[in-house]
């Protein structure tokens, strides 16, 4: 069993973050969705700086033959928006007030040879326990049709769907989750 460990991600460590984001994308997804619906899901999905300029997002890694190698990465939102990258219409990078509003988590991927390791759990109890420790008692999220089963085991319920239609067509689906802290 690998040992992980994990850090804050700073602005270097975007371009990693973007390989391993795409790696995810494509090949984690393939068994829940068409190739159609995995280029509509990338509409929705990727690199968010105001995750990184806020220190809320984490990576996760191991070493590996004496190389250390990015596993996962993901974290927490304290700003209104729910899900996508800094591509992604329709953000809102307001502040989110933690006596009335919920965090969000944010931007979860495992890289696919590291996957059912535990990383997606590590990085979900991090967003967790530091939305908590910053005074949110309520955290939302956007999850994917393949993330949703992730999500449900670790208690977060649905609170409804939202269906985009992609420029190719197809349909991408966000589903809309929350949790008590």
């Amino acid at each position: 069993m690998a040992a992980f460990t994990h850090r804050i991600a700073t602005s270097t460590d975007v371009p990693a973050i973007i390989d391993l984001m795409a790696a995810a994308i494509e090949e984690n997804m393939r068994p829940f969705l068409s190739a159609a619906e995995i280029e509509a899901a990338k509409e929705t999905m990727g690199v968010d700086a105001s995750l990184i300029r806020d220190r809320t997002y984490f990576l996760v890694e191991s070493v590996v033959d004496g190389q250390t190698v990015l596993t996962g990465c993901g974290g927490w939102g304290k700003r209104k928006t729910l899900y996508g990258g800094d591509h992604s219409a329709g953000r809102d990078d307001s502040f989110s007030d933690p006596a009335t509003d919920a965090a969000r988590i944010r931007a979860m991927y495992t890289h696919p040879a590291w996957t059912r390791r535990g990383i997606g759990t590590l990085l979900i109890e991090l967003g967790e326990n530091a939305a908590r420790d910053a005074g949110f008692s309520r955290i939302e999220l956007g999850a994917t049709i393949p993330g949703e089963p992730f999500y449900l085991a670790r208690g977060y319920v649905e609170i409804g769907r939202d269906t985009h239609i992609a420029a190719n067509g197809a349909e991408s689906i966000v589903i809309r989750m929350v949790k008590e802290l």
